[in-house]
């Protein structure tokens, strides 16, 4: 069964929307999780979220560009370029990327989401909101709905190291090349952004992070990637606005050269598929097909130490 099968029927329930609540409701869990949203989702960052991100050297994004497309990427920099100088804002010192496709979805006004990750101590918080461009170093983001998230799934990475970024051009292709599929393919950590359109025009814009063993990640043949998925915190944040929109982008991470592959295109959340005993421990499976791919070498200027841990 696929969930583009189901409908958005289900009313919502604050702070989920329709697609969130759909699933959630069709997994028995709707009416635990619209008594425990609104006690875990705030409209804020607390104090310790706050110093959190000022302690990272990297923040995963999810944006969205004029014609619609989700892309995953990622900004760095020295702890402390992140900031929040009140709980409603978190500042994003960080100079424009100009081949990076998510750039322009990171236009003043446009409709962000954003993860923070401490791979060393497997650590992660998330946030959703609106950017706000006010100085040439960065960005803003005010604050739509922040919450934690469990360490499950994150392979522990130490070490960090800066390095300068690569010059070379992306390399922009409509499927997977062989280094991509390479990468893709022996992932154990990727990233995914999603987003729900709002009734008044608005986006909810989300991304989250996707771990598992190293190949977790089934490339076919014709380059669609078909994704387990385990048992979480039963938010549904990414399937539900797969559910609601199945526009989504995905980001890999060489961590060893920097290598990064941006891939926007179509998901679809799958259930009871035949081929999940393939995916042990996976709940349910989702499937990709890119539509464009963007790789850039040696764009990412951090290097980790390989995973020391998988954890569940």
């Amino acid at each position: 069964m696929s969930l583009s099968d189901m409908t958005l029927s289900e009313s919502p329930t604050a702070p989920w929307h329709a697609g969130e609540v759909a699933i959630q409701a069709h997994l028995g869990v709707a009416e635990r999780m619209a008594e425990l949203g609104p006690r875990v989702i705030r409209d804020h960052l607390i104090e310790q979220h706050r110093a959190f991100y000022a302690q990272l050297p990297f923040v995963v994004l999810g944006a969205v560009d004029p014609e619609g497309e989700a892309w995953a990427t990622v900004r760095t920099g020295a702890p402390g370029f992140l900031d929040a100088p009140d709980p409603e804002h978190l500042r994003v010192r960080a100079a424009p990327e100009p081949g990076d496709p998510a750039e322009v979805g990171l236009a003043d006004g446009a409709a962000v989401g954003l993860l923070g990750i401490d791979l060393g101590t497997r650590r992660r918080n998330r946030l959703n909101g609106t950017v706000a461009r006010a100085a040439a170093d960065g960005f803003s983001i005010r604050v739509a709905q922040s919450f934690g998230n469990c360490p499950q799934y994150i392979r522990v990475r130490t070490d960090p190291e800066p390095v300068p970024a690569a010059a070379a051009a992306p390399l922009v292709s409509h499927r997977l090349d062989a280094q991509a599929r390479a990468l893709v393919a022996n992932a154990e950590t990727f990233f995914v952004a999603s987003y729900a359109p709002g009734a008044d025009g608005t986006r909810q814009v989300d991304v989250s992070h996707r771990g598992g063993p190293a190949g977790f990640v089934r490339v076919d043949a014709d380059g669609v990637l078909t994704v387990p998925d385990y048992s979480g915190n039963r938010f549904f944040n990414t399937l539900g606005n797969m559910l609601a929109n199945p526009r989504a982008g995905l980001l890999f991470i060489n961590f060893a050269t920097g290598d990064l592959v941006q891939t926007t295109g179509h998901a679809q959340v799958v259930l009871d598929a035949p081929d999940l005993a393939a995916f042990p421990g996976a709940e349910r499976l989702w499937r990709f097909t890119p539509r464009t791919v963007v790789r850039r070498p040696g764009a990412w200027p951090l290097r980790f130490s390989p995973p020391t841990a998988r954890s569940r």
